[in-house]
């Protein structure tokens, strides 16, 4: 009766394990347009074998097999480049894309259905002991480069762009950029959506933003002082009615 018992719980072990895997090669092919097949992302996509053998890891880490889960973390960090503290909880149909430069600290927590580019950083900020990496909300899209860093949350269905670093917790459906990041946008989703939302080249870009505006009060200033009739300095930056800058011909030296 034990034994038999003792099977069934396996089978649902292996059940569950087999439904994790399954789920985390769907989630490949749903958000990655090069993946062809899912034998091919189970073959060749190191992110898939670092979230893998992050899962066995992690589970011989609870069982307080700390040096097995390190030594096997480490190959792993050799093999993939990519690096996952076996004590992080990753959740489930997590995507980590490319792979290369990843860091995962001990004490992050990532929901499910997240997409991780390359050289992202979930990192801490103190050397003290217990919550010092960050908690990444569900369909959370952390773009290349992105550094999150500290005992942070960052809220459902965010995204962080690309080289953004963010040391401040973020509500759900925030847009984040910039050094250090700022949040631009806030949405809402009627519906949860797993894919990941692709950075711009039209995003906003905090700096650029507030040079514009200072650039536009000193047009205004400088009109009002001379008279609404008068233009401002002819060779000086001006602002096209589509809202561009122009710098004309003798620009360069104005500027410098």
């Amino acid at each position: 009766m034990t034994s038999g018992g003792g099977l069934g719980r396996l089978r649902r072990q292996a059940g569950r394990v087999l439904a994790t895997m399954k789920g985390d090669l769907d989630s490949v092919v749903e958000r990655d347009p090069a993946a062809r097949s899912k034998v091919e992302v189970a073959f060749l996509y190191p992110g898939v074998h670092a979230v893998w053998s992050h899962r066995v890891a992690h589970a011989l880490w609870h069982r307080g097999a700390y040096f097995p889960a390190r030594a096997l973390s480490q190959t792993m960090r050799f093999i993939t480049n990519i690096e996952i503290h076996p004590a992080a909880e990753l959740g489930p149909r997590l995507f980590i894309d490319h792979g290369a430069g990843v860091v995962i600290g001990e004490t992050a927590v990532v929901g499910s259905d997240v997409t991780i580019y390359h050289g992202v950083t979930l990192g801490g900020t103190s050397l003290s002991h217990g919550k010092r990496h960050p908690t990444v909300g569900d369909r959370v899209t952390v773009g290349a480069g992105a550094k999150v860093l500290g005992n942070l949350t960052v809220g459902d269905d965010s995204r962080i762009g690309a080289n953004a670093v963010l040391v401040r917790s973020v509500q759900d459906h925030s847009v984040v950029v910039g050094v250090p990041g700022q949040v631009i946008a806030h949405g809402t989703s009627p519906e949860p959506d797993t894919k990941p939302k692709q950075d711009t080249p039209t995003a906003p870009d905090p700096l650029g933003l507030a040079v514009a505006t200072l650039l536009t009060r000193v047009q205004e200033l400088e009109a009002h002082v001379h008279g609404s009739g008068h233009h401002t300095h002819e060779h000086g930056p001006h602002m096209r009615a589509s809202g561009e800058w122009e710098l004309d011909a003798d620009a360069i030296d104005y500027v410098i």
